[in-house]
């Protein structure tokens, strides 16, 4: 199992030195990854500075050169594909191979969308989801792309250079549970990032509906699809191993692969940097 560390792009956060910082400090203490929300606007979080997310991740690459990183996660229907596909990468090579790419809708949807004159309607950005990380991958894949589809156009554009890792960087897929449409999709690719209704951000998903969602994405899989499949869970665990491990160690034995340690979003310490990097330098937990 591996570990990760995940903050929001507002608030301490805000700033790409902070990021660089957390980021340093979770691979001197042994993190496998370091992921940054993707956010323009959330109006539950406004009034606070918001930055860039792929500023703070060019910045956290800068000053790392070990753990994965990556937006967690990157609403694709709110972005044009081709700069999107350029971003990532950038990043890809800047930080030697070392991106994962975790796409979704995002939300919420009101705002992200809506507020900026854009679709609310979440049919029509599902459909932009899927038709842009389609293009996504034949855009990093480095030869010619000609596509005219629903919602995007490419004609005979090759975007150089392509990313690192090959074919593309992982894709993992964000979505609530238990609804299906996500979790289908995220079998088509590299990974889940599933919350779950029952377990906002930041809290401890129960065990019995992740082996539920297990054996829902294991049934949606097939012999095409790419091997291995990352499921990454998160929550907030205690700094100590023991309690950690209590925590943890049942989500691994249903199928976890990863443990992306967050702070509860409705807390006080969500974009704070001192409390989280206390947490950082504590190291992750161990089972």
């Amino acid at each position: 199992m591996r570990f990760s560390v995940n903050i929001p792009n507002f608030g301490d956060f805000a700033d790409p030195r902070n990021v660089a910082t957390v980021a340093a400090a979770a691979e001197q203490a042994g993190w496998d990854g370091l992921f940054v929300w993707d956010h323009v606007l959330h109006r539950q979080h406004q009034g606070r500075p918001f930055g860039d997310p792929w500023m703070l991740l060019t910045a956290a690459a800068l000053a790392t050169s070990r753990i994965r990183l990556g937006p967690l996660l990157t609403p694709v229907p709110r972005y044009r594909p081709q700069q999107l596909a350029r971003q990532v990468a950038t990043l890809d090579r800047l930080s030697g191979g070392r991106v994962t790419f975790a796409a979704g809708l995002g939300g919420p949807i009101d705002d992200e969308y809506a507020a900026f004159g854009d679709t609310a309607d979440p049919r029509i950005l599902a459909e932009r989801l899927d038709e842009g990380l389609g293009l996504l991958a034949r855009f990093w894949s480095g030869e010619p792309v000609d596509h005219r589809g629903p919602h995007y156009a490419a004609r005979d554009v090759t975007l150089l250079p392509a990313p690192v890792q090959r074919p593309r960087p992982p894709v993992w897929i964000g979505g609530f549970w238990p609804r299906r449409p996500p979790m289908r999709r995220a079998a088509r690719w590299d990974g889940a990032v599933p919350l779950f209704e029952t377990a906002r951000h930041g809290h401890v998903p129960d065990v019995a509906e992740v082996r539920d969602l297990v054996a829902y994405v294991r049934e949606h899989r097939t012999a095409e699809t790419p091997h291995p499949f990352e499921l990454v869970l998160g929550g907030a665990t205690p700094a100590d191993p023991a309690r950690a491990r209590d925590v943890i160690g049942p989500l691994h034995d249903a199928g976890a692969t990863w443990w992306d340690e967050r702070q509860i979003q409705t807390g006080p310490d969500l974009d704070r940097l001192a409390p989280v990097l206390h947490r950082v330098e504590a190291g992750p937990p161990r089972l």
